[in-house]
C-alpha cells in the first residue's frame, strides 16, 4: 500500500524540507542564548554538557554512515530519485530513517548543552515534523520497491528495536 493522508508539500516533498530546514535553524538559534549561561561547573553541570556533546557525536557519526550507506541514491528530498536503488544494507539494516535519527540526535545533543527549554520545544517539535515525513517517504518507497514492506515491518523507523 503507498497510500497515505500525508501532503506531498510538493512533487518530491520540497515542503517536507523546508519545514526541517526551519525547524533546524529554530533549534540552533533558540539554543544560542543558552550557550552564555551554561549550567555551572558542577558535576550535574558537567554531565550534562558531556552527555549532550556524546549524543550531537553519536548523531553525525549516524549520519555520515547513512550518507556514506546511500551513496549515490542520496537525495535531501523524500521522494526517491528516478535512477535510485534500494538500499537496505549498512547502517540502514538497523533503522529506515537513519538520517532523520541523526538529525533529531544532534538536535537533542544541542539542547543538552545549551540547556535550552525553547530549543526542546523545537526539537520535540523537528521530532515530529521528521516522524511525519519519514511516513510521507515511506509511502512513495512502498509505491517504488515492492521490498519495501517487508524491509518495513522487519526495521524500526529511529532506534533499533524500539522506534
Amino acid at each position: 500500500m503507498s497510500e497515505t493522508r500525508l501532503p506531498s508539500l510538493g512533487s518530491r516533498g520540497q515542503g517536507w524540507v523546508v519545514g526541517q530546514g526551519l525547524l533546524l535553524v529554530a533549534v540552533a538559534a533558540l539554543g544560542l542564548p543558552g550557550l552564555g549561561d551554561l549550567p555551572p561547573l558542577t558535576t550535574a553541570g558537567w554531565t550534562t554538557l558531556a552527555l549532550g556533546l556524546v549524543v550531537m557525536s553519536v548523531g553525525l557519526l549516524i549520519g555520515v554512515r547513512a550518507v556514506r550507506d546511500l551513496g549515490a541514491n542520496l537525495t535531501a528530498m523524500p521522494h526517491p530519485r528516478d535512477d535510485a536503488q534500494f538500499v537496505e544494507a549498512g547502517i540502514y539494516r538497523l533503522i529506515r530513517h537513519p538520517m532523520y535519527a541523526a538529525l533529531i540526535a544532534v538536535a537533542l545533543g544541542w539542547v543538552l548543552v545549551t540547556t535550552s527549554v525553547l530549543a526542546a520545544v523545537a526539537t520535540a517539535a523537528l521530532a515530529v515534523w521528521l516522524d511525519l515525513k519519514s511516513r510521507r517517504e515511506e509511502a512513495w518507497l512502498r509505491g517504488r520497491y515492492p521490498e519495501y514492506e517487508a524491509y518495513r515491518r522487519r526495521t524500526r523507523r529511529f532506534i533499533p528495536g524500539v522506534y
